[in-house]
Order: C-alpha cells, then sequence, then structure tokens
C-alpha cells in the first residue's frame, strides 16, 4: 500500500506565499501523474494541478502564473508553490499521487488527509 501525507497548510495574508509538500511511502512500483486538487466548503473538490511523470504540468485557470507545481521522483514528493495568495484560494488542499503498490493489477488513486490553507479577507 502507499501513504500519502501532506504538510505545509496554513494562515497567510492575502498576497502571501505559502509551500505544501506531499510525500508518498510504502511499496510503490510505480507513480504516474502527482496532482493537487482543493475543496472549499460548499464546493466539490476541483484539481488544482498536474505534473505528470514526464514532466508535463497542469493548472486550473485561477491559479496560472502565481503557482507551481514540482516534484521530486528520487524522493517521491510533489510540492505546491503558493504565491499571491487569495482569499478564493483558502481550501482543504489534497494530495492525490496515481501510483501501483503490490496487490494492484493498474495503478490507482492514493489520497492524503488534506491540509487547510486559509487566506483570510
Amino acid at each position: 500500500q502507499v501513504q500519502v501525507v501532506e504538510s505545509g497548510g496554513g494562515l497567510v495574508q492575502a498576497g502571501g506565499s505559502l509551500r505544501l509538500s506531499c510525500a508518498a511511502s510504502g511499496i510503490i512500483l510505480s507513480i504516474n501523474t502527482m496532482n493537487w486538487y482543493r475543496q472549499a466548503p460548499g464546493n466539490q473538490r476541483e484539481l488544482v494541478a498536474r505534473a505528470s511523470s514526464g514532466g508535463t504540468t497542469i493548472y486550473t485557470d485561477s491559479v496560472k502564473g502565481r503557482f507551481t507545481i514540482s516534484r521530486d521522483n528520487a524522493k517521491n514528493t510533489v510540492y505546491l508553490q503558493m504565491n499571491s495568495l487569495k482569499p478564493e484560494d483558502t481550501a482543504v488542499y489534497y494530495c492525490n499521487i496515481i501510483a501501483r503498490s503490490t496487490g494492484d493489477t493498474l495503478a490507482r488513486a492514493y489520497w492524503g488527509q488534506g491540509t487547510q490553507v486559509t487566506v483570510p479577507s
């Protein structure tokens, strides 16, 4: 199985920055995409950023130019650098790893527990 643990959330004033980290551990045979999602109260969970195993990155429009996703494959870790934070970025941020562990026929999604990011208005 794969364990996914996020860290780095907190409270930051508008215009500030935070860096989220997510480490995958356990018996990992392969990792495909590494993703950050977020969910604000009353909203559906949305994809914020994705980093493919080949290095391609995508972002939701609202964070383009402000957020940067990066991954360290040697450490099975993905980061989300968040700059110029806005109140509308307030949400619980979840790390999602598409990986294959022993017992998995195919790669599947593993989720972290989430980390709160709060940007007061």
